[in-house]
């Protein structure tokens, strides 16, 4: 019996110390931006009013955070390193009082773990300052040394040895641009602090100390004191503040939203269906808002506990949370249509009044004498006149391609011209029955195939009669410098304007009716959602959002001609019978079908 227990023991190991610490960096940090993370907040809970973060090479090469917080003596900092070391908790109460960040302990020690680092650090009243460094759990050097008041850790080669995660990193861009999105969660959460932002050698971001609301603008740009409105509510358990976006800036993808409860970054789908149910009656359906808010809540009735990485919470009483955002989202929107909200911040710019000696022209009234009421009408792109000049114009080609038959000169023709159902369908007859086209989902596909296949000498390119200037956050003139070359191919001319400033001269002639200003920054949404499809080149997924883009600002009632030319380019694209979404075009309905519908 007793060797049989033996046995069955030898099955069952503990983990040593540094295959636990691995599998635990695997929950804690994920990502470079995941260690990002974990070191901004250790700088905030460390008292820290100056922290700077430094990046190389997306987080693989560097992660460097420099802070002027309190520092810590030569025991400290080796025992920050050990696994479930903290200074937050003291016993399990302390869990329902949490005004830090971190609690836990995990994660230098999952940092640690996973890759080489270097860390420097003094109290105020300490003459020197401790030197560790540690490579894959294992101290490897401690000495004393002359260092600044606060904290360095610099973070080398992360997951240089766990081959496998570092595999599963993405492009140097995408975790960059994965950094720039947790430094903004702690930025935005502690405006009070100074924060500054270098990437490969460059300052992107030097960020003052200032309220919510300036360094919401210090990010994203000056223009966005134009575009986000105040929130304030407070009843006896909780306090909303922050900011949300007017109606006339939502976004077609998510953007710009965020939560912080306590000063800490959350996601909450509960919550952001509260916020759209505040702009339903604003804004059209399927747009997303932009929101900056900010919940002040007793630490008692919330759990942060539920995550490993803590930006899920969980509320005591989610219905009152639920309810009184509803409640500030509609008051400020309210608010704001009545009397929308004077910004003294903004530049002022004055029109002109005409002089009294400016000629007033009368409006001008046109008159068509051959018009009879009487006549029977024509069908829309049949008149003569229309169809005479076309001829006159084609007499003298050679280009067969371009000698259509139009449809006054064909004796059939008004058995298979197409009609328009609604603005939204194009109704043709075929042999089978009837044709059904998606007049959105064609043109998509059309301009999509016409896009992929177009270079760099053949980009069309509409010039701008007035330049338009797209002033950019830091992150998206990153992002948009990732994608120029595209860009430029598919038909656009630009040239920097400053910082992050772009002044757009051309546009693709294809999308020469929309914004140039929204066509840019919703091509930059689309390929930021799009990163993660491996299957598009940055080309495809470009011409995605630009196809979509240009069909939506296309004649909404295109005549009969055009339908015709419509179907002509759709039946000549590789895929013609989806979209780019993958959305069907062309659907047949039997004459089966439909004679099932008039039987008895």
């Amino acid at each position: 019996m007793y060797f049989w227990v033996w046995i069955m023991a030898s099955y069952i190991q503990l983990l040593p110390d540094h295959v636990a610490n691995q599998i635990a960096a695997g929950e804690v940090i994920q990502r470079p931006a995941s260690a990002v993370k974990e070191l901004l907040e250790n700088a905030v809970d460390a008292g820290a009013r100056n922290i700077q973060l430094i990046v190389k090479d997306g987080g693989r090469t560097l992660i460097q955070v420099i802070d002027n917080g309190s520092g810590m003596d030569e025991f400290d900092a080796r025992l920050c390193f050990a696994r479930h070391a903290t200074s937050k908790l003291r016993q399990a109460d302390d869990l329902w009082s949490l005004r830090t960040m971190g609690f836990r302990g995990e994660a230098l020690a999952s940092i640690a773990a996973v890759a080489q680092v270097e860390m420097r650090t003094r109290r105020k009243d300490d003459e020197t300052g401790c030197l560790i460094e540690i490579e894959g759990s294992e101290i490897t050097r401690q000495e004393a040394t002359a260092c600044q008041q606060g904290t360095s850790i610099a973070v080398r080669n992360l997951f240089y040895n766990v081959p496998a995660r570092r595999n599963f990193l993405k492009s140097n861009q995408v975790e960059t641009r994965h950094i720039f999105d947790e430094f903004y969660r702690v930025a935005l959460a502690f405006p009070e602090i100074a924060f500054s932002l270098v990437s490969q050698g460059d300052e992107v971001h030097r960020l003052m100390p200032g309220s919510f609301k300036q360094r919401i603008v210090a990010i994203y740009g000056q223009s966005w004191n134009e575009k986000i409105i105040q929130v304030n509510e407070e009843n006896t358990s909780i306090k909303i503040t922050g900011f949300i976006g007017k109606p006339d800036f939502t976004r077609k993808t998510r953007g710009e939203q965020f939560f912080f409860i306590n000063n800490r970054f959350i996601k909450s789908t509960y919550l952001h269906h509260a916020v759209q149910m505040g702009y339903q009656d604003f804004i059209p359906a399927g747009d997303h808002p932009i929101y900056f808010i900010r919940f002040d809540v007793p630490p008692a009735s919330i759990d942060i506990n539920i995550h490993p990485t803590k930006t899920e919470i969980k509320f005591e009483d989610d219905r009152t949370a639920y309810g009184i955002l509803l409640s500030s989202i509609r008051k400020a929107l309210g608010a704001f249509a009545l009397s929308p909200s004077l910004d003294f911040e903004a530049e002022l710019q004055f029109v002109p009044l005409p002089s009294r000696s400016t000629e007033i022209k009368a409006p001008e009234i046109k008159v068509d004498p051959t018009y009879n009421p009487f006549d029977p009408p024509k069908p829309a792109g049949t008149s003569f006149q229309m169809n005479k000049i076309r001829w006159e114009e084609l007499e003298g080609r050679n280009e067969p391609e371009q000698l259509s038959v139009l449809p006054a000169e064909s004796e059939h023709a008004e058995k298979s011209l197409p009609w328009l159902l609604h603005g939204t369908y194009i109704c043709s007859q075929v042999k089978s029955g009837l044709m059904l086209i998606d007049l959105q989902g064609a043109r998509e596909r059309i301009l999509y195939e016409r896009f992929c296949t177009r270079t760099q000498q053949q980009g069309a390119s509409q010039q701008l009669l007035f330049p338009t200037l797209v002033e950019l956050s830091k992150a998206d003139y990153a992002l948009f410098g990732e994608i120029e070359d595209e860009l430029q191919a598919l038909g656009f001319d630009y040239e920097p304007f400053g910082d992050s400033t772009l002044k757009i001269t051309g546009v693709p002639a294809e999308a020469l009716n929309a914004d140039a200003r929204k066509t840019i920054e919703q091509i930059l949404e689309n390929y930021r959602n799009e990163s993660g499809n491996q299957h598009l080149s940055n080309k495809e997924k470009i011409a995605k959002s630009l196809a979509k883009i240009g069909a939506r600002y296309s004649d909404r009632f295109p005549g009969t001609e055009q339908m015709l030319i419509i179907i002509d380019k759709l039946f000549a694209c590789e895929a013609g019978n989806s979209s780019p979404s993958g959305r069907n075009i062309i659907q047949i309905i039997p004459m089966d079908e439909l004679a099932t519908r008039f039987a008895k």
